[in-house]
């Protein structure tokens, strides 16, 4: 299923839309539209505006205050990616700008409420390391705050979700708060939920309004990715819908 959602992302999407109308001959009917939407598709998904709309319709409402997590009883960050052999601090991999945009909130709520931390993420291509090891260094180093939990045997949020409420489970804690990017967080937490735990949102990383006027037309490489994590995250809540409908199916 993972390498099936890559073959419908940009740009290979876009790619094999254009190779296929090639193949049929850019003058035909078929072919001329199948290369106008590959090329057409990838120019509209780089701009701004596209980026926004793809990245706004994700993401839920954000936290009015760090006191609307007087329910919860730990905070869990979930790990979003790591740079390989990054020079800078000394600990080989590190972990990646959004890992680090979840870190940095994830401290400022723990100060906030003095809850204790979970950081979750493991070994997605067999690493020395887990990515859960990497951000609790980051926290303990940069932003001197401690990690109680450190969950590192997860490679997708379902099993973020499975293995925190294992974790948690055997500490009596039923109600987390969930720490991660906006347009990330609404299916992270109906994994959670579906794993036991009762769930506060902590969303982070809104979406950036596009610039006023023609700037917001301009296609960039910078909003082709952003539009591209968004396609990512609907293509994964359908198949977290379908997954559910099939089970309901089976009981």
């Amino acid at each position: 299923m993972e390498a099936l959602k890559y073959l419908l992302l940009p740009p290979v999407i876009n790619a094999l839309l254009l190779l296929a109308g090639l193949a049929l001959g850019a003058r035909r009917l078929s072919g001329g539209l199948l290369v106008t939407l590959g090329l057409g598709g990838l120019l509209a998904l780089s701009t701004p505006l596209a980026s926004h709309a793809l990245r706004q319709g994700l993401e839920p409402p954000a936290l009015a205050s760090p006191a609307q997590l007087r329910q919860a009883q730990a905070i869990v960050i979930l790990g979003g990616g790591r740079d390989y052999a990054s020079p800078e601090f000394g600990w080989g991999d590190a972990p990646s700008n959004a890992s680090w945009r979840r870190l940095a909130y994830g401290a400022y709520l723990h100060r906030e409420t003095r809850l204790p931390i979970l950081v979750s993420g493991g070994r997605v291509h067999d690493e020395h390391s887990a990515e859960a090891s990497l951000m609790a260094a980051a926290l303990r180093e940069v932003f001197e705050v401690p990690v109680r939990w450190m969950e590192g045997r997860s490679r997708s949020t379902a099993e973020n979700a499975r293995y925190t409420a294992e974790m948690l489970g055997g500490e009596g804690i039923g109600h987390v708060a969930v720490v991660s990017q906006a347009w990330h967080l609404p299916r992270a937490v109906a994994e959670f939920e579906r794993a036991g735990l009762a769930v506060t949102a902590a969303p982070t990383e809104f979406a950036s309004a596009p610039p006023p006027g023609i700037h917001a037309m301009i296609p960039r490489a910078y909003h082709l990715h952003q539009s591209t994590r968004a396609l990512h995250e609907w293509l994964g809540r359908a198949e977290l819908a379908l997954r559910n409908h099939l089970l309901r199916r089976g009981d």
